[in-house]
């Protein structure tokens, strides 16, 4: 097996350690998509392996490097880096969108949501659609919260269907508000982790940020918000033509859902099928598609998700 020795020069130890990751996993991820063996000793790799995946490695690395360099590389970023998704130089006609939050700059990975984040700055309505995992909630949260910072919009609306996955979960105890928070947890996660806890815990006090069931949108006009429906495969027709139709000025809408995980009643059909038929080709709504090669979860993920796309039930 040829050998090579990669040699990472002019870096401080910090960058050095967010390249390598804690326990060296960074490396060690490397070196299982790649199929190689590496050894890292200070700035020095060696890296075993077959002549194509030496090339391969050296790429990789100097991805990597660039993130490490300008921010703390992450093993979810690894993950993304590696499989091909993540380019610096992609050619897109999509703006580079940079979200600043609590947490720091959010910026698309891949072009998919690079895409999908400069379709929500430029379009009022936007549906993000694809599997679990690919960041369409997450970014749609963080668009949300620099519009509410700067004071681009008065609220941030977050609706959501009440179906459960498959399963009867009987009578939740509480006012409105607590029978909801179970299914909006995802978005609330987000949250918290852009804002701080206290910070939305006041915001929702204020009725700033606003937990809103979907059945009880109708007869509602929405100006000067944020809105996102999460989960939208389990709208039916009705309920999505509802929901779209209760835009008004100044407000931005997010859709975002899973086509292939609809937890409807067997003959119902999904209000967000329906409205991909119906509405792709109307101007002025975007439409952003995601694929496995965009998860930013578990490496594993992506290939249930293959595997359940190859053989569908």
């Amino acid at each position: 097996m040829p050998t090579q020795t990669i040699q990472i020069e002019d870096v401080k130890n910090k960058v050095l350690i967010n390249l390598f990751g804690h326990h060296d996993e960074h490396i060690k991820l490397l070196a299982k998509k790649t199929n190689t063996k590496i050894n890292a000793r200070g700035n020095q790799l060696q890296v075993e392996g077959g002549e194509e995946d030496l090339k391969q490695v050296e790429r990789c690395l100097g991805l990597m490097l660039d993130e490490a360099t300008n921010e703390s590389l992450t093993l979810e970023l690894s993950h993304v880096i590696l499989q091909g998704c993540y380019q610096t130089d992609i050619e897109t006609d999509a703006q580079e969108v940079k979200i600043q939050t609590r947490k720091g700059v959010i910026t698309g990975r891949s072009p998919n949501q690079k895409q999908y984040l400069h379709n929500i700055i430029t379009h009022d309505i936007n549906f993000g659609v694809g599997p679990a995992g690919t960041g369409k909630t997450y970014l749609a949260v963080a668009c949300a919260v620099e519009a509410i910072l700067n004071q681009d919009v008065q609220r941030i609306i977050l609706v959501r269907p009440a179906v459960e996955a498959g399963e009867r979960l009987g009578f939740l105890p509480g006012d409105l508000s607590d029978k909801v928070d179970p299914y909006l947890r995802p978005l609330y996660d987000a949250l918290y982790e852009m804002l701080g806890v206290e910070k939305v815990e006041r915001m929702m006090e204020k009725n700033i940020i606003e937990v809103a069931p979907l059945a009880f949108m109708r007869g509602r006009t929405l100006n000067n918000a944020f809105v996102i429906l999460d989960e939208a495969q389990n709208t039916t027709v009705e309920q999505m033509k509802m929901f779209l139709t209760r835009t008004g000025f100044g407000t931005t809408v997010v859709v975002t859902g899973d086509v292939t995980q609809v937890d409807l009643r067997r003959g119902e059909t999904s209000g967000l099928k329906h409205a991909i038929e119906k509405l792709e080709n109307v101007k002025g709504l975007s439409f952003s598609y995601f694929e496995s090669k965009d998860v930013v979860r578990h490496n594993l993920v992506q290939k249930i998700i293959d595997a359940y796309e190859s053989n569908p039930v």
